[in-house]
């Protein structure tokens, strides 16, 4: 048998290309409050959120991958013959047999590229991330083909009435990876951590709502990050023979899921206490020496245990690490604070945001830090080189690019009153139970390019057009979805 001829190893392999999309309705979070009867600050202070966006039952899971696929091909010129792998991650399931991804295929039908790779993957919000390690891997394997993979993230995520409500969101995004790009993946940098662990669940599959212990899944997101921050640094100095530890000093970026913007402060405070931890028998600096007089012999996990002092370290460690998250992480969440959590595509909503809140002169040569966690539970901490080599910065001015209507479609959204919000939501969860179903939800509530669906037949396969035009309301072209 003759000897395989092995072809080049491809050089920085990331991502080329993003697409987000989101929903065109929000409801505003300091209305929701007095619609609530809370705390005025309850969702706005107490949880960071300012507005969150929403999916009336003209759209599901299938509509918001179709549309940011489409999106992004569009916008960014390309030809569905040059892509040999489509993976979705997503936990917003419609079927327990057919997965999304046959359902984008319809998308490649006229260039008659069946040849693709991929499935869907699902683990709560980590399922994203899988999906594109995924096709991080395939590009830098032997199974590589030459051609793009495109990973979708996607989710609508609601909750049943109560505390957990206002942490809901929705939303999906696109991203093209393979070589030569100007996001690159660090290679050898991934730290993972698993767990089986009931912190957040969806066993019912006729309702959008999961089952949730809210303290369980906070302590269980820290005790995952203590973790994989441990896992990473160590990873990273090694590799980069650091003679001293590495600490949130040494990252430019650091991103993370966000499931509600005060969490994100939550965190980075959580990496100031590891930072602490590892150097307190070092000398320290003026900021860990607070922590050294009161909380000497503190162990993670003794914070983790006794709830007292968990609030005590968690207020320390927010304020002693506010210039830090002001530096590297504050810059993230304006995605997440408008729209609220989009599950799957949450963490890369914050990447997003990164990159358009930023200047050319302080992203390029950076390295950004990511968390991403889904629960169950499901986390890993790695990171991506902006523009590792000179050559890259065209690729990534064109990325940039194509991110630079965001903050105008962000402002051209439709405001809906908290009532009618709840009135939307209650609409929604007929889909789960009932077949022949026919959306009350107009699609003039909706972005032009945003698939919606039009109907569910009496085999529950589910059909639906695409906005494309704003002339008498909208025009149509026609697609059809077996979902059954």
């Amino acid at each position: 048998m003759k000897k395989r001829e092995m072809a080049s190893w491809p050089n920085n392999v990331g991502i080329k290309a993003i697409e987000v999309n989101f929903p065109y309705l929000y409801v505003d979070q300091s209305k929701l409050e007095f619609y609530d009867k809370v705390s005025q600050g309850k969702y706005t202070i107490g949880l960071g959120q300012e507005k969150m966006g929403f999916c009336g039952d003209q759209e599901d899971i299938n509509s918001l991958c179709l549309t940011v696929v489409h999106n992004l091909m569009e916008k960014h010129h390309i030809d569905a013959k040059d892509v040999g792998r489509l993976e979705v991650g997503t936990e917003t399931l419609i079927d327990k047999s057919k997965s999304v991804k046959t359902v984008l295929m319809q998308l490649f039908e006229n260039s008659n590229n069946t040849d693709i790779e991929g499935i869907d993957t699902t683990n709560a919000c980590f399922g994203g991330t899988s999906a594109l390690f995924n096709a991080v891997n395939w590009v830098e394997s032997t199974s590589w083909d030459g051609r793009l993979a495109i990973v979708v993230l996607a989710d609508i995520a609601v909750y049943a009435a109560g505390n957990a409500r206002p942490t809901g969101g929705a939303g999906s995004i696109a991203l093209v990876v393979g070589p030569d790009a100007p996001l690159v993946f660090d290679c050898g940098l991934r730290a993972f951590h698993m767990a089986h662990v009931y912190d957040f669940y969806k066993p019912n599959m006729s309702s959008e709502y999961p089952v949730i212990d809210g303290q369980l899944s906070i302590k269980c997101f820290l005790s995952a990050l203590d973790t994989c921050y441990e896992r990473y640094c160590q990873k990273y100095e090694k590799k980069m023979k650091l003679k001293e530890p590495l600490t949130l000093k040494h990252i430019d970026y650091l991103i993370f899921h966000t499931p509600y913007c005060k969490m994100v402060k939550k965190a980075v405070g959580r990496c100031f206490l590891n930072d602490f931890i590892k150097s307190r028998n070092n000398n320290v600096n003026d900021g860990c020496s607070r922590l050294q007089d009161k909380y000497k012999h503190i162990t993670l996990q003794s914070t983790l245990d006794d709830p007292i002092l968990f609030k005590e370290i968690e207020k320390e460690t927010v304020q002693l690490s506010s210039t830090a998250y002001k530096e590297k992480t504050d810059s993230s969440i304006l995605l997440a604070k408008n729209i609220g959590n989009m599950y799957t595509p949450s963490l890369y909503s914050c990447l997003i945001s990164l990159l358009i809140n930023n200047s050319l002169d302080e992203l390029i040569g950076k390295q950004i830090v990511l968390f991403s966690y889904g629960s169950g539970l499901a986390s890993c901490m790695f990171s991506l080189s902006i523009c590792p080599e000179s050559s890259l910065e065209k690729s990534f001015h064109s990325l940039l690019n194509g991110l630079e209507d965001i903050h105008n479609k962000l402002s051209a959204r439709k405001e809906v009153e908290p009532e009618n919000f709840i009135q939307m939501l209650e609409t929604r969860e007929k889909i789960m139970k009932c077949k022949e179903y026919i959306p009350s939800c107009s699609p003039e509530n909706l972005f032009l390019g945003t698939y919606y669906l039009t109907k569910i037949d009496e085999k529950y396969r589910r059909f639906y057009e695409r906005k494309v035009s704003q002339v008498n309301g909208f025009a149509k072209d026609s697609i059809l979805m077996d979902s059954s």
